[in-house]
């Protein structure tokens, strides 16, 4: 069977919508971020290893430049929920807890900068953190303020215990501009259309105008079913997700939680080769300071990552299903196109899947001819090609090909 039998939708070209003046996010963003792997630990007594303090993140700083992370791109380490003071101090600031960041998050900050990165933290639009730590409702001018002058580099703004749901608009306007007053440059990851979904369709047009990327569903889990149910929210609401990303702003399906506990080496290859066709933020949650090599390899594989950073920032779609395989494409700089090719089926072992270059929507690629480069499950050069050529993939259960084309123009 070929993809022809059922295409659902083209990448085609669009007129992007005005971005987030701020000059940040002109490709996805790269990093390290706590939440996924280590959540809310905050006993440091009995788990000093893997609890919120400073430690941590100074350790994950070190090895990200000792190991190659900082080189491959990733350049932020951020923190996430629970490393608030319960209260603010007696100016209303915010403050770090003093027993488990007892440096303060400037001094954090300084240390993460020393190693050449840049360095995330975590605040929520209503009235308290997911946790229960101080929001920042009522202080959106003030905490943007305390975060430029600690240091800060990109804010993730949650949206939890915002009672009004009609003020989360207002709320994430409102940080977004006290952000950009402070007069640094501090990238920002918005929540708004996550909480929004459930009461309405939320206004990307508006989103883009006011974040840097922007969460749409729900939080990514370290298992397979929660992976698929992302990348299927995400087929599914294409029409409206994929014209508004680009340059400046980004669709962000959550963290990638390649080197954990849930995921087969094949599901592992399989997030990451879709996340790069979303042109999703690519934000590890996991441990660095322990990690398998081929999860690490698999992260730092240059090829997929120019796939994510591709200049010319547009983002993927899904273009069939067929047989259950999953077929997406992106197309990249310089006429390219870049392919994943998706087995959902979950038991048997590897199935063929024969792809005519002349059925996709994008053939013109091939036309009058291109390279084809398959990335994953491992790296081949498959040669020049032409629209008429059928190349067949081997793909195993859960697992994805990864494929560039690159257009040849004939003299």
């Amino acid at each position: 069977m070929m993809i022809s039998l059922l295409l659902l939708f083209v990448c085609v070209s669009v007129c992007p919508v005005q971005t987030l003046d701020n000059g940040l996010a002109m490709t996805p963003t790269m990093g390290w971020l706590h939440w996924e792997r280590f959540l809310c630990n905050t006993d440091c007594e009995n788990d000093p290893n893997n609890c919120i303090r400073e430690e941590l993140y100074m350790q994950m700083a070190d090895v990200m430049v000792k190991e190659g992370w900082l080189e491959a791109g990733y350049e932020y380490v951020c923190i996430d929920d629970c490393w608030p003071h319960h209260q603010r101090d007696a100016q209303g600031r915010l403050q770090a807890d003093p027993k488990r960041f007892p440096s303060g998050i400037k001094k954090l900050a300084d240390y993460i900068h020393s190693k050449g990165l840049k360095f995330g933290i975590y605040a929520d639009v209503g009235s308290m953190t997911c946790a229960g730590y101080p929001g920042s409702l009522g202080f959106y001018e003030q905490d943007a303020k305390t975060f430029a002058e600690w240091g800060v580099d990109l804010l993730k703004f949650d949206g939890c215990y915002m009672k009004d749901w009609t003020m989360l608009e207002a709320g994430y306007k409102n940080m977004s501009r006290a952000l950009n007053q402070t007069g640094r440059s501090i990238l920002y990851s918005c929540e708004w259309p996550l909480y929004e979904w459930q009461y309405r369709q939320p206004n990307y047009t508006e989103i883009r105008k006011t974040c840097n990327h922007w969460r749409n569903y729900a939080d990514v889990y370290d298992s397979w079913s929660s992976i698929q149910s992302i990348v299927d929210w995400t087929a599914s609401h294409q029409k409206l997700l994929v014209p508004v990303a680009g340059p400046g702003g980004w669709n962000d399906p959550d963290m990638l939680v390649i080197g954990n506990f849930g995921l087969s080496h094949d599901q592992q290859q399989s997030q990451m080769a879709l996340w790069a066709i979303m042109a999703a933020p690519l934000l590890m949650s996991n441990d660095l300071r322990d990690i398998c090599p081929k999860s690490k390899a698999l992260l730092q594989n240059r090829r997929i990552i120019a796939i994510s950073q591709d200049p010319l920032g547009r983002q993927g779609c899904q273009i069939g299903k067929v047989n259950s395989f999953d077929v997406w494409e992106r197309p990249l700089a310089k006429g390219g196109l870049a392919l994943a090719i998706v087995n959902r089926q979950e038991l048997g072992g590897p199935r063929g899947f024969p792809l005519v270059l002349g059925t996709l929507p994008s053939w013109q690629v091939c036309d009058p001819k291109c390279n084809v480069t398959q990335i994953l499950p491992t790296y081949q050069e498959l040669g020049v090609h032409s629209v008429n050529s059928t190349l067949l993939f081997k793909i195993n259960p859960s697992g994805t090909a990864l494929v560039t084309l690159t257009y040849i123009k004939e003299f």
